[in-house]
């Protein structure tokens, strides 16, 4: 080797810094004066090869000396301004979320949910228009099978037309990425970086899907019993006599939307992806149904309907509007399953949002 080339391996090895001179010995910290940043500093680096491997002693880069310098300070402060109340940040979440289907500057939903949404609303009116044709044409049978009865106001919330084309489609779209996309972009790192809890957090991820679902079911529900008074030119003694009818098949709906919202929001918290959720949960609702039909012209035994969130919805329904019921099972059975797949649903829920890291996964 060369002069220049040539090192000894103690080179190599940690030695012993001198001791810098006072008012050299400390870098600036906290506001102290020290050493000026100089932006470039020299680095030693030391690399073990198959020579030096069977030594006992480690090789280690030698720190840069003092004189040359500190290339980076940080320092992590507490926040010590006022904070908004808890409502607030909790508000701030469930509009980001609900505004989002009228106004820019909130979540981006897709113009293809929106359609969606519009096109399942509008279908959801569909009896007004019917019932209105019916006023117009005076027919009889018309007035009977699109008229305000028990059967027409169970059948609005838990017909098949509505939870076979309206209701399962709309909670499929709504509730598809309303977690799961969290989870994909590490979005719950900006949530929970901020004080934000987890209960908070759940909580008002279910109430925006929840007020999403109530802007078509609940309130088509509502306008459709509105329009048969309007339009029939019916009295406070119709009205009266048919309140009752009215509020169980509110409760019904609001049960629908309790069901099938903790139901979705359960599977999105458990995929990372818009896609899986909505196809798991299309699978749920209609696949538990057709199982238990094909089980019931094989068998003649109804028992299996019990696995269907829909027909555990229709059955307590049509005990709380005082329809003949339709399953040969008891309908507490019914009303108990329910309450156990909602409850093992917000358990799912709740779990996987506790699994959440303030870091992106």
């Amino acid at each position: 080797m060369s002069e220049d080339e040539s090192f000894d391996l103690g080179d190599l090895l940690p030695q012993a810094p001198d001791t810098p001179p006072t008012s050299e010995k400390e870098a600036e910290f906290l506001g102290e004066s020290g050493l000026a940043v100089t932006g470039k500093a020299r680095m030693e680096a030391a690399y073990g090869t198959d020579e030096g491997e069977g030594q006992n002693v480690a090789i280690v880069a030698q720190s840069a000396s003092v004189e040359a310098g500190t290339i980076f300070h940080q320092i992590y402060r507490p926040w010590r301004g006022v904070l908004n109340p808890r409502w607030v940040r909790n508000w701030s979440i469930l509009r980001h979320h609900v505004y989002g289907l009228f106004t820019k500057g909130h979540r981006p939903w897709p113009l293809s949910t929106k359609l969606l949404i519009v096109l399942i609303l509008f279908g959801s009116f569909l009896p007004i228009f019917s019932l209105l044709l019916a006023v117009l044409t005076n027919i009889e049978f018309l007035m009977e099978f699109y008229g305000i009865n028990r059967a027409n106001l169970w059948g609005h919330v838990l017909g098949t037309f509505h939870n076979t084309c309206c209701w399962p489609l709309l909670t499929a779209v709504v509730v598809g990425g309303l977690i799961s996309e969290d989870r994909q972009h590490g979005t719950s790192a900006i949530y929970f970086s901020r004080p934000v809890t987890r209960t908070d957090y759940t909580l008002m991820k279910f109430l925006s899907a929840a007020s999403i679902l109530s802007l078509v079911i609940v309130i088509s529900y509502c306008a459709y019993f509105a329009a048969g008074i309007v339009l029939n030119n019916e009295g406070w003694a119709f009205l009266l006599d048919t309140t009752t009818y009215f509020m169980g098949g509110l409760v019904v709906a609001i049960m629908l939307v309790f069901t099938f919202t903790s139901i979705g929001l359960a599977l999105s918290s458990l995929s990372t992806g818009r896609f899986f959720p909505a196809a798991s949960f299309l699978g749920v609702i209609f696949g538990t149904r057709i199982l238990a039909f094909l089980i019931k012209l094989l068998f003649e035994r109804d028992t299996l309907y019990l696995i269907s969130p829909y027909d555990n919805l229709a059955h307590t329904g049509q005990w709380m509007m005082g329809l003949n019921p339709t399953y040969d099972f008891p309908v507490a059975w019914s009303f108990v399953v329910l309450l156990v797949m909602n409850a093992v649903s917000l358990y799912v829920l709740i779990s996987r949002v506790n699994s959440l890291e303030v870091t992106r996964e």
